[in-house]
């Protein structure tokens, strides 16, 4: 016992700093919290919450989903094809490139009431926002084009609905004129990681796609901007997608997340589908780099079960494509959506209504607030 007494009072003695000298203790930051909105992530802490266990990383994601948005409401988007085929860009996954001889034929611009039609059908089966997507590489040469376009977007706009539109590249006029014209957001996707891109896409650079995202930002008008899934990448390209659209200077206003739909004729017509834990990864890893960014679950959709859509929302998505048909693809229609949101307790977003689902929580916390100080 004795003996064992004098360890004890051995492992106390701390020892004494001699008299007049400093002692530099290191200063440690701690990281930053979850739901912080940040530009400059690097990619390993991107790679690293990638790689994380995928029940951790969703219930990570889903707590961020809950510091910004309303995790009941999800955005309800249409999505319209002004202008199929005929596109002289080489994108290898998609069946309108002049490249390929694929089942799509190229088609002249929709006239105007055609679209508001489709608009109004829209609204009335509860999407608010409409997209219009034009099969061209830019709107060089296509003035009147152009012209009807714009026309477009104010009857739609003036219809209480938001309107994107996806044209291929925009000059910083062209983005200026749209933003008159009202549109809510332009989409211009990356797709992939930068490493990967040119092994999709050759006709069209990286920094040419980064330049319209600047051109559109500048004239006021949201960026959507995100990537497909199953192009042949791996998950560092995945990774490196997040982490491009991470640290720009503002994050996209919404991140679309497609899944490859192979199309016969195409060069990707045979590529593997994508696992459903991995766009739940990328889903996750999404929302906690992009907290207060709107994560749409978009081409391919159709293709996951009823419970893997669940999954997905839980992990932060938070907007849909919903309707007859995508661009060229399958789309989930407007009464199935309806009913699943129903079930699972969801509601559509009202239109403009991005900064609403703050507004929401923060009266839920004021008001609990309240009650706990109540007498």
């Amino acid at each position: 016992m004795a003996a064992l007494r004098t360890l004890r009072a051995r492992a106390l003695v701390v020892p004494r700093l001699a008299r007049g000298h400093a002692v530099a203790v290191e200063a440690r930051t701690a990281p930053p919290a979850d739901g912080a909105v940040r530009n400059d992530w690097s990619r390993a802490e991107v790679q690293r919450i990638f790689d994380g266990p995928l029940m951790e990383t969703i219930f990570r994601a889903a707590s961020v989903h809950r510091l910004h948005h309303d995790p009941s409401r999800i955005q309800l988007c249409t999505l319209m094809n002004i202008k199929t085929g005929g596109c002289t860009e080489d994108c290898k996954y998609c069946s309108q490139s002049s490249s390929y001889k694929t089942q799509t034929k190229a088609s002249r611009l929709v006239d105007i009431e055609p679209v508001l039609e489709a608009a109004r059908q829209a609204k009335a089966n509860g999407s608010t926002r409409f997209c219009m997507g034009a099969a061209w590489r830019d709107l060089a040469g296509r003035k009147s084009g152009f012209e009807k376009i714009l026309t477009m977007v104010r009857e739609v706009r003036g219809m209480d609905m938001e309107v994107c539109t996806t044209l291929g590249m925009l000059s910083p006029d062209q983005a200026r004129r749209l933003k008159e014209a009202g549109l809510s957001a332009y989409n211009h996707n990356l797709d992939t990681s930068r490493e990967f891109y040119p092994k999709v896409i050759t006709t069209r650079s990286y920094d040419e796609r980064l330049d319209t995202i600047a051109a559109v930002r500048d004239a006021g008008i949201s960026v959507c901007s995100g990537g497909i899934l199953g192009l042949g990448e791996k998950d560092e390209d995945r990774v490196g997608l997040i982490w491009q659209v991470g640290n720009m200077g503002e994050h996209p206003e919404s991140f679309p997340v497609n899944t490859l739909v192979p199309i016969e004729g195409t060069p990707l017509e045979n590529n593997d589908p994508v696992q459903v834990h991995t766009v739940l990864r990328t889903i996750a890893t999404a929302r906690i780099v992009l907290p207060k960014t709107i994560i749409r679950l978009a081409a391919g959709r159709h293709t996951f079960s009823e419970t893997e859509q669940a999954m997905a929302f839980m992990a932060g998505a938070n907007a849909i494509f919903t309707g007859e048909t995508m661009l060229t693809t399958p789309c989930t229609g407007w009464d199935v959506d309806k009913a699943m949101l129903d079930r699972w307790g969801l509601r559509g977003m009202r239109s403009f209504e991005d900064a609403e689902s703050v507004e929401v929580l923060d009266k839920a916390a004021t008001t609990e607030a309240e009650a706990s100080v109540a007498p």
